[in-house]
C-alpha cells in the first residue's frame, strides 16, 4: 500500500518554517521568462491525479477497499476509514455501499471506484469543464500486488483524457521503492512508454513528459544516493523524454527536507516542481514562501534554463486550512505576481489527506452521520461541492493573463446561489438503437435560466428510478451499456443545473435488448484434475454441465486445487464458478486464485487470491475476470478459504474467452 506523502513530511515542514523569515507583504518581483515556450506543461495548470480508489465488486484485480479503508478487506466505516473528506458522488453511475451510517440527508453513504471507467471519465470531464489542462497520473512501485490495478488505471486515464480533451502524463513516485533504479526503466520501456502514442499524452518541447517524484528527500522512504538518481534522470532524457523532478521544498539550499549533495540531480531535470503540502497552512505562510522560496527558486531555474512548476494546494479540510478559498487564492496571486507560468495543483482526488479539489461534500447533509468528517462549510461559509474546481479555473486564468492580477478572490464560494429555478424537463425521449447489451437514447435539450450542467439517465422499475449515468450538459444522447440480452428496460432522463436544481423527469421510453450469443464454455466436458476430493464429489462433476452435481475437496486441508485441460492453448479472460442452486446451499465466500499453464507442468499466476461471494438468492454464481486475456491450455483454481464449509467447492467450472 502506498502511503500518502504528508505523513512523512510533517517534520520537514516544521524545519522549513523554522528557516523562514518575515511574514509581511513581499515586494513584487519582475516576471521571469520560462526556459521553454508554452506546451502541455509550461504555461499550463496541471493536477496530480491519484486514481487509486477501488471497491470490492468493481472488477479491479486488487479486489478490496483500496485507499478507502485502512483494512482493505473490510468496508470503510468510522473505525476503518482512510479518508478525512467525503466525496460528492452524485454524478457517478456506480457507487458502492459502505459501513458508514447514512448521510445527513438520509441518503446511503456510498463511494466511487476509480476502476470504473465512467468515474475517470467524469473526473476528466470536470478537468475540461473547469479549465484544467493536464493531469499527472501518480504511479507508485508497480512490481507488487498493486501493479495490475495500476496498469489498468493508466489505460483508463488514457481513455478519459482522449475522450474529454485533457492531456496526461506519468508521474512516478519512488517512495519505498528500493529497487527503483532498474525497475523504473523496465516499467517505462516495457509498459508505460506505449501510452505516449496517445494524442492526449502530454508533450513539452516536442518530447513526451514524465515526472519522477521523490529524489533528494531527506527521509527514510527515499534513501537513494545522488548517483542512482542522476542515472535515472539521464536515462529518461536519453529516451527522448522531457523529465520533471518532484523535488523537496528546499532543493535550492540543499538542507532541511533535502539531502545534501543533490544539486547535480536537481539541475539535470528539465522542470522542477518543489513539494509544498505540509509546508504552509495559511495566507501568511503563503506570503512568506513567496519571499523565501518562490522568487529565489524561479530566479535559480531561470539562470540554469530550467522550467519551474511550483505547487498550489487548497489546504486540508480536516486541518481547517482552507478559509473558504482565501488560502488557495493567495497562493495563485503570489505565483502570478512572481511571474510563475505553470503550477501543479496538489491534488485532484486526494481524499486521504483532504487536500483534494474534486467535488466534495459541501455540508453535513452530504457527510455520513457520526463519521466526524468535516465538509467544505467547516468555517461557517457555504461552499458548493465544485468550489475548488471553479477556484482552480479562475487561478489558472489569472496565471495565463486572462484575468487581471488581483489579491481579492473573484470566485464566489457558491455559484448561482440565488438560482432556485430547475431546468425544464427533457423532451422527446426515444430509443435510437439496441444491441444485446446496450440501448441508445436521445432527447430534446432542456432549458435553464442559467444553464444545464448535465443530464441524469435513470432506469425505471415500477415506481422507483435509479440513476445509471450522467451525461454532460451539451449532450442530447447517451448509450446505456452493461445490459442483459432479451430484456425489457424502461428509462427516463432529468436535467441538472450547476446550483443543484433537478428538472422533472422526461417521458419514459421502453426498449428491449436483442438476443445475444451465449459465450462458449471452453471447459464443458473437458478432462479435469484435482488435489483431492471427498466421497463421490470428484473433479469431473465441475465440467459435466449438471448444475446439481459438484466437486468438493478434502475437508480441513487448504490449499486445494481444481484444474481443467482445455485441449489446446486458448485465449482465457473470464471464469465463472457456480454452486448448486438449491437454497440449502447457504451464502458463503471462497478465496480463489487462478493459475495457467501451456504444458501442465509450469504454472503462472493469472489472478491473485480473490474473495468469491456465492449467494443462493442471486444464483450462487461468482465471476473472475483476468486483468488481460491469457493464452493457456490448463487453467487451475487454488482454494485457500471457504466461510461456508472447510473445503473447496464448485458445481460448474466455466472458462470463457471473453
Amino acid at each position: 500500500m502506498a502511503v500518502t506523502r504528508r505523513v512523512f513530511l510533517q517534520a520537514a515542514a516544521a524545519a522549513g518554517a523554522a528557516g523562514a523569515v518575515g511574514l509581511g507583504e513581499a515586494v513584487a518581483a519582475t516576471p521571469a521568462a520560462a526556459a521553454s515556450a508554452p506546451g502541455d506543461v509550461v504555461g499550463k495548470v496541471t493536477v496530480g491525479y491519484q486514481g487509486w480508489f477501488a471497491c470490492p465488486g468493481d472488477g479491479a484485480p486488487i479486489n478490496g477497499w483500496w485507499h478507502w479503508a485502512r483494512n482493505w478487506g473490510r468496508p470503510p466505516s468510522p473505525s476503518n476509514s482512510a479518508v478525512v473528506a467525503w466525496p460528492d458522488v452524485r454524478e457517478f453511475a456506480a457507487t458502492y455501499g459502505t459501513g458508514f451510517g447514512s448521510l445527513g440527508n438520509g441518503r446511503p453513504a456510498t463511494l466511487f471506484s476509480s476502476y470504473d471507467q465512467q468515474t475517470v471519465d467524469v473526473h476528466f470531464r470536470w478537468m475540461k469543464q473547469y479549465g484544467i489542462d493536464t493531469a499527472a497520473l501518480q504511479r507508485f512501485n508497480p512490481t507488487g500486488g498493486e501493479g495490475p490495478t495500476r496498469d489498468a488505471m493508466a489505460a483508463k486515464v488514457r481513455s478519459a483524457a482522449e475522450s474529454q480533451g485533457v492531456k496526461f502524463y506519468l508521474m512516478y513516485d519512488v517512495s519505498d521503492w528500493t529497487t527503483m533504479q532498474s525497475d523504473i526503466k523496465a516499467d517505462w520501456a516495457g509498459r508505460m512508454q506505449a501510452h505516449t502514442a496517445s494524442p492526449a499524452y502530454a508533450r513539452q518541447n516536442g518530447r513526451p513528459v514524465v515526472c519522477i517524484w521523490g529524489f533528494g528527500f531527506n527521509d527514510g522512504q527515499r534513501p537513494f544516493a545522488p548517483g542512482p538518481c542522476l542515472d535515472v534522470v539521464t536515462w529518461f532524457k536519453a529516451q527522448g523524454c522531457y523529465v520533471i523532478g518532484g523535488v523537496p521544498t528546499w532543493w535550492r539550499t540543499g538542507d532541511r527536507d533535502s539531502r545534501p549533495g543533490f544539486s547535480d540531480v536537481y539541475h539535470a531535470f528539465d522542470l522542477l516542481s518543489p513539494w509544498l503540502v505540509g509546508r504552509i497552512g495559511s495566507a501568511a505562510d503563503a506570503d512568506n514562501f513567496y519571499t523565501v522560496a518562490t522568487v529565489p527558486d524561479l530566479a535559480e531555474c531561470a539562470a540554469h534554463g530550467i522550467d519551474y512548476q511550483p505547487c498550489v494546494l487548497p489546504g486540508g479540510v480536516a486541518d481547517r486550512q482552507r478559509a473558504h478559498g482565501d488560502f488557495m487564492w493567495r497562493q495563485f496571486y503570489n505565483m502570478a505576481r512572481a511571474g510563475v507560468p505553470s503550477v501543479y495543483v496538489s491534488m485532484f482526488d486526494e481524499y486521504n489527506e483532504g487536500n483534494q479539489i474534486a467535488k466534495t461534500a459541501e455540508s453535513q447533509a452530504w457527510v455520513p452521520t457520526g463519521s466526524g468528517l468535516l465538509a467544505l462549510d467547516e468555517d461557517g461559509t457555504a461552499c458548493s461541492s465544485d468550489y475548488y474546481l471553479r477556484l482552480t479555473g479562475d487561478g489558472g486564468r489569472m496565471l495565463k493573463g486572462q484575468l487581471a492580477l488581483t489579491a481579492v478572490r473573484p470566485t464566489p464560494p457558491v455559484a448561482g446561489a440565488s438560482d432556485t429555478a430547475p431546468p425544464t424537463a427533457p423532451g422527446g425521449l426515444h430509443a435510437t438503437g439496441q444491441t444485446d447489451t446496450t440501448v441508445a437514447l436521445a432527447w430534446t435539450a432542456s432549458v435553464d435560466d442559467v444553464g444545464v450542467s448535465g443530464y441524469r439517465i435513470r432506469l425505471v422499475t415500477g415506481s422507483t428510478a435509479a440513476t445509471v449515468a450522467t451525461a454532460p450538459g451539451t449532450a442530447t444522447a447517451y448509450t446505456v451499456t452493461g445490459l442483459t440480452p432479451s430484456t425489457s428496460y424502461t428509462f427516463d432522463v432529468q436535467a441538472l443545473d450547476a446550483a443543484g436544481n433537478t428538472s422533472p423527469p422526461s417521458g419514459q421510453v421502453t426498449a428491449v435488448t436483442t438476443a445475444g450469443a451465449q459465450p462458449v464454455n471452453l471447459a464443458l466436458h473437458r478432462p479435469t484434475a484435482e488435489s483431492s476430493h471427498t466421497q463421490v464429489y470428484g473433479s469431473g462433476n465441475a465440467t459435466d454441465g449438471d448444475p446439481a452435481s459438484y466437486w468438493e475437496s478434502a475437508n480441513n486441508a487448504f490449499p486445494q486445487r481444481l484444474q481443467v485441460d482445455l485441449g489446446a492453448a486458448t485465449g482465457v479472460r473470464r471464469i465463472v464458478l457456480t454452486l448448486p442452486p438449491s437454497t440449502a446451499w447457504g451464502a458463503r465466500t471462497q478465496t480463489v486464485a487462478v493459475q495457467g499453464s501451456t504444458d501442465g507442468a509450469a504454472f503462472t499466476q493469472l489472478l491473485a487470491p480473490t474473495a468469491c461471494a456465492f449467494d443462493p438468492g442471486t444464483g450462487n454464481t461468482a465471476a473472475l475476470t483476468l486483468p488481460a486475456t491469457a493464452t493457456e491450455r490448463y487453467v487451475r483454481l487454488v482454494f485457500t478459504a471457504n466461510t461456508g464449509w472447510p473445503a473447496g467447492q464448485v458445481s460448474e467450472f466455466r472458462v470463457h474467452g471473453s
